[in-house]
């Protein structure tokens, strides 16, 4: 009985089970449907995004043929072995400019390194190499090469940028590229502008030290090659030269360090109309003062007074032009030796004039009468109220001028006949005697003046040029 009942429940579940379990299959199946179709969408739509993103570029022709991909370029060649050898050479184009104020120089030059880069090797059956522009070089490993005590630099960009990568099939590389470089040169001036000045570019690898890299001349001495048409408005260039050494960095270690030496020697035709010649006709212009009556105060003053303040505006000239350096340059010397020369000229009238003033008052005083009347000589009395007058003639002390021909006073109306008579004899004799007379009343100081001030002036002209040409 129970047996039969077992059965009867089993029959009446087993329709239900097998409904139960096709739907449920069903649903399965359904399910998997969407997810394929779900996978395939999706899988179109990425393609779709990889077509339309423009970030992702595809390796370039050359740069499957290079296999860029393939390799770290972020590490030197042959990395953790010796140190790779870099190969310079240098063509200096032009040097722009020489400033003695600011202490530098300003250079155009192609600059081109070699190496070798076994990644970079590829087959070719015609064994030609491959030129890139610089769009390849921030994708490779280039050596690191900077200019020591450089202040400003920059690659020239006209009409692109002026650099360029060739690659050959055994994975020589030549990298060349066009710079303008202002560095410092370490002027001296003791000399100026009879000097000669060396500078140098220096070049150096920023990061490698010779462990790494070794930094070394291409060709030699024939590493170094320059224009044939440099010139430059207040040198000469005598000589360009190549030389190399190493520097020492305490927290670095050495490195290799490469020089562009270069020697510069001043025009001086330039400074002498400049300079050395207008102080040289101050000087001997100062001298004229010597061949004036001392007794011509306004000229010789003047005179003295004009070459005082031209030197002074030359020297200031001069110095405005040029560094505040803590020492004497030659141009200061020969300057400053005229300068002082002037200077004693006036000073040397200072005293003939004080002499002269001292030495008449005692012959006036020599010469006094009781009536106050005192004779003086005719060249003093005519420095004294600008007439002539005879030696033989008593005039007062003041004012002489009542003498002259212009100044007559009634007194001496009785006289004026035999006066005329004389003044027609004093000028026939002046005609002739007027030179002489001058020297005569000339100061002894003034007479040795004559002679020691231009001696002593070429003597230090002649030691001067000497000592420094």
């Amino acid at each position: 009985m129970v047996l039969v009942m077992n059965l009867l429940f089993l029959t009446c579940l087993w329709p239900t089970a097998f409904l139960h379990s096709s739907q449920s299959q069903h649903h399965h199946l359904h399910h998997r449907q969407q997810l394929s179709f779900l996978r395939k969408h999706n899988s179109k739509r990425e393609i779709k995004m990889r077509k339309l993103d423009s970030t992702k570029v595809r390796p370039l022709k050359s740069e499957q043929l290079l296999r860029i991909e393939d390799h770290d370029f972020a590490l030197r060649p042959g990395f953790g072995g010796s140190p790779i050898p870099v190969g310079i050479d240098v063509q200096v184009e032009s040097i722009d400019s020489i400033s003695e104020v600011d202490m530098d120089f300003t250079m155009t030059l192609y600059l081109r390194h070699y190496w070798k880069d076994e990644r970079l090797s590829f087959r070719s059956n015609k064994n030609k190499s491959m030129t890139f522009d610089g769009r390849l070089i921030k994708k490779i490993w280039v050596p690191d090469v900077f200019f020591v005590h450089s202040k400003r630099s920059f690659i020239h960009d006209t009409t692109v940028e002026n650099v360029m990568l060739r690659v050959y099939p055994d994975g020589n590389v030549l990298f060349s590229l066009r710079i303008t470089v202002s560095a410092m040169c370490f002027m001296d001036f003791s000399r100026f502008p009879l000097d000669t000045q060396n500078c140098s570019l220096e070049l150096e690898s920023y990061a490698y030290n010779e462990d790494d890299l070794m930094l070394y001349w291409k060709h030699g001495n024939n590493s170094l090659s320059t224009d044939e048409h440099i010139s430059l408005s207040q040198f000469f260039i005598e000589e360009f030269s190549a030389s190399s050494g190493l520097a020492f960095y305490s927290s670095t270690g050495w490195y290799n360090r490469l020089f562009i030496n270069f020697a510069l020697r001043r025009h001086i035709f330039f400074f002498l109309l400049q300079s050395y010649f207008p102080a040289m006709l101050m000087v001997m212009l100062s001298w004229v003062s010597f061949w004036i009556d001392r007794r011509a105060v306004p000229a010789r003053v003047s005179l003295g007074i004009t070459t005082v303040l031209t030197m002074s505006t030359i020297m200031t000239g001069v110095s405005a032009s040029m560094p505040q350096v803590s020492y004497i340059k030659a141009v200061d010397v020969y300057l400053w030796i005229s300068f002082l020369f002037v200077f004693l000229s006036v000073i040397e009238y200072a005293a003939v004039n004080y002499l002269t003033t001292i030495e008449e008052r005692k012959q006036l005083k020599k010469r006094g009468k009781a009536s106050g009347m005192y004779s003086i000589d005719a060249v003093q009395a005519m420095a004294f109220d600008g007439c002539y007058h005879d030696t033989d003639v008593d005039m007062d002390l003041t004012p002489f001028s009542d003498r002259c021909e212009e100044n007559e006073t009634p007194a001496d109306a009785a006289n004026i006949s035999n006066e005329d008579t004389t003044r027609l004899k004093r000028k026939r004799s002046l005609k002739g005697n007027v030179g002489r007379i001058i020297l005569q009343n000339n100061h002894v100081i003034d007479t040795y003046s004559r002679i020691i001030f231009p001696s002593v002036y070429i003597v230090f002209n002649f030691f001067y040029w000497i000592l420094y040409i």
